[in-house]
């Protein structure tokens, strides 16, 4: 099952790859402004100079994949490495491919190019993130940073250094400010839409249940959400009697469940909480009481 998962996730990696070169072909380079990362400099020197983003990403994330390699994560750096393969090979086959019935250009529209380069582009990086990867470029010369320096963070590393990238876009192309605005507003299309998916991923309710009766109401989540609850001893300030606190973490689509549950319990109140992000070594229940199917494999977890 392992070797499976691995298999998966290595070719959900090289789907999201031409993806991405598919979305480079058909909304960043018809629109002459950088994309931010390494490959924006790559798009600046293709413009400059007609040397194809293809070869030069390879060129750049080679040297600083086996760095990561070594100094970094080894599964990290080959997951990323295969991302960078597929997406430099799909760009120098889609050269060849005419793609301008499909292409848009900001002759019409200045910013929906960019803006949807960089929706497309947030969905593939979250989907990168899920498979324990990254898209090279800026994203290892941030970790390398990141290990050398760990205090630094690493998102404020690429944000900095992708700011670096619009502030050169300036000089490139003809001194305009347009392809600086383009490529913040495609920074942010990025980061905006792949904060929210991995979010929503992630995200979950918890619940600080309040009752005199613990054992009954546990039995009911456990047996109506099919999770669990830790409980907690405490004490009712006003009156000084002795009570229980219930502490449940659950999907967003089980609040009505539990919010029910709690009603029928006489006496029992609850706070609710929005929590960012789950971690730890615990089984993936879904509704139904069944141990949910991970199919991508973590690796090993490191520069995540």
């Amino acid at each position: 099952m392992e070797r499976v998962k691995k298999v998966l996730t290595y070719l959900v990696i090289a789907g999201v790859a031409f993806v991405g070169a598919l979305n480079y072909q058909l909304f960043v380079f018809p629109n002459q402004f950088a994309p931010a990362g390494l490959n924006g400099l790559c798009t600046m020197i293709q413009y400059v100079s007609g040397i194809r983003v293809g070869y030069l990403s390879l060129l750049i994330n080679i040297p600083l994949a086996i760095t990561a390699f070594f100094k970094v994560s080894r599964s990290l750096a080959l997951r990323t490495m295969v991302y960078v393969a597929v997406f430099s090979v799909a760009l120098l086959l889609l050269d060849h491919v005419d793609l301008s019935l499909f292409a848009y250009s900001t002759d019409s529209s200045p910013i929906l190019g960019p803006l949807v380069a960089g929706i497309i582009n947030g969905a593939c990086y979250s989907l990168l993130l899920r498979a324990s990867a990254h898209s090279g470029g800026m994203d290892f010369v941030a970790s390398l940073i990141h290990k050398v320096r760990p205090h630094i963070n690493f998102f404020w590393t690429v944000f900095s250094l992708n700011v670096t990238v619009a502030v050169i876009s300036f000089f490139v192309y003809s001194y305009k400010i347009e392809p600086v605005l383009l490529c913040i507003l495609y920074s942010f299309a990025t980061s905006t839409v792949s904060d929210r998916l991995n979010k929503s991923s992630r995200s979950a309710v918890r619940f600080e249940i309040i009752t005199d009766q613990p054992e009954a109401l546990s039995k009911a989540i456990v047996e109506r959400l099919h999770h669990s609850a830790t409980l907690v001893p405490a004490r009712g300030m006003y009156k000084g009697k002795d009570t229980s606190i219930l502490i449940c973490v659950i999907n967003k689509t089980q609040v009505a469940q539990l919010s029910a549950v709690i009603r029928q319990q006489p006496g029992a109140f609850a706070v609710m909480s929005q929590v960012s992000e789950v971690v730890g070594n615990f089984k993936h229940i879904d509704n139904q009481g069944n141990p949910e199917l991970q199919l991508l494999d973590q690796g090993d977890g490191v520069g995540i």
